[in-house]
């Protein structure tokens, strides 16, 4: 069953990496208590959660937005200049998203991959994509 909803989830989530990353965070919210938005048929959170974005029940915006918060690191500085002089280091470049991106960029056209008939990624392609 895995299987076939990692390839079903790839179509909504090009990037695997990614989608690997997604869908950990539901899996890890599933655990935490979150309410299933499908049957459980003696699935696993990891595969609910591969089917829930297969079937799109999820708002995958929110899922990536949970994670990079997750992943963030939290420092507790009470000193107001030492903090301050912590956010100007994290601040984005001006002009960009806090994600690092351009405004105008988003989550789909970073996941665009170039592909040959058979499916195959060239380096080559995929590095002039990037660019």
């Amino acid at each position: 069953m895995a299987r076939i909803t990692v390839e079903d989830c790839v179509e909504k989530i090009p990037s695997r990496f990614e989608l690997v990353m997604v869908a950990a965070q539901r899996a890890r919210n599933m655990s935490a208590g979150a309410a299933l938005t499908i049957d459980r048929d003696n699935d696993k959170n990891p595969v609910v959660a591969l089917r829930e974005i297969a079937d799109e029940r999820l708002d995958l915006d929110h899922l990536r937005y949970e994670l990079i918060h997750g992943l963030r690191r939290h420092l507790d500085v009470h000193d107001e200049e030492a903090r301050l002089e912590l956010e100007a280091e994290s601040a984005p470049p001006p002009g960009l998203h806090e994600s690092g991106l351009p405004p105008e960029v988003t989550y789909a056209d970073h996941d665009e991959v170039v592909e040959d008939a058979g499916g195959n990624i060239s380096f080559d392609d995929l590095e002039a994509h990037l660019r």
